[in-house]
This record gives C-alpha cells, sequence and structure tokens, in this order.
C-alpha cells in the first residue's frame, strides 16, 4: 500500500498556503489529497473525510485561519498523526490560528508548525512516514543532503 497524506483546509482561500505541502510532497514522489471542508460550515463533510482518512492515508496536514478549529477536531476524529498550519488571517495576522492549535489539551495533539509553514507541515509528515517506508526514508535522508550542499 502506498504510502499518502491527506491535506484539509477550512476554505478555498487557503489553497495558496496549502498547495505548498502538496507540491513538496509530489515532489518526493508521496502522494496525497487535498480537501476544503470547514470545521465550522461544513461539520458533516469534515466528519466524512475523516472516515476516508482512518482507510487510506497515513498523516493529515490541517490548515485554518481565525479560530482554526479545523485541525483540533481532524484530531479527535482520527488516530492519525495531525499537523496543523495556522493560516495568517484576520486582525491578529495568524496569531489567534497558532494559539487555537497549539494550544490543543492534553490527549488530541496535535503538531503544529509555523503560521503559513505549510512546506514545514509537509517535510514533517514525510519525516512521520519515513518510519515506515525505506523509499521516503531515502528521500527525506537526500533532501537533508541538498540543503547541507545548497
Amino acid at each position: 500500500m502506498k504510502l499518502k497524506v491527506a491535506i484539509i483546509m477550512g476554505s478555498k482561500s487557503d489553497m495558496p498556503i496549502m498547495q505548498k505541502s502538496a507540491d513538496f510532497l509530489g515532489e518526493h514522489g508521496i502522494g496525497s489529497e487535498i480537501f476544503v471542508a470547514s470545521a465550522h460550515r461544513t461539520p458533516e463533510k469534515v466528519h466524512d473525510i475523516a472516515k476516508r482518512v482512518e482507510k487510506e492515508f497515513d498523516v493529515v496536514i490541517a490548515g485554518a485561519g481565525l479560530a482554526a478549529h479545523l485541525p483540533g477536531v481532524m484530531a479527535s476524529l482520527v488516530y492519525k498523526p495531525v499537523i496543523g498550519v495556522p493560516i495568517e488571517s484576520g486582525a491578529l495576522k495568524g496569531m489567534d490560528s497558532l494559539l487555537a492549535i497549539v494550544q490543543m489539551p492534553p490527549g488530541i495533539p496535535v503538531a503544529t508548525v509555523a503560521i503559513n509553514g505549510s512546506k514545514n507541515a509537509a517535510i514533517l509528515a514525510m519525516q512521520i512516514m519515513a518510519l515506515k517506508d525505506e523509499g521516503i526514508a531515502v528521500s527525506y535522508s537526500r533532501f537533508r543532503e541538498e540543503m547541507k550542499n545548497g
């Protein structure tokens, strides 16, 4: 079974940020699928996506702005690792999103990257998947070496 990442965002307006995850994963031969669903506006859709995640995906990257509940909701619905990407938006420029994602209660963790840090979320997903897949581990190792060599 080929390992895959589910990339979910609360709004289509988050696509320019979240596309960076899909692009990075694709460059390294890791499959991903993008979903748009809001924890507030379309909770039933979020639940349906979570059911698919449990069956078809290995890691979730969830991006959200403002109140940023989507990563936490996904983490509460699935047993897969969830990486939250706070999206810069609104008057607080993403700080509200960052705090909402990083301050999850004990028992339902969400790994959290920097505001608009979608590429780092993809790199973290790659690291997680490298634990199970030798090909991904080799690709990750090459990526790190390339960064050293500029």
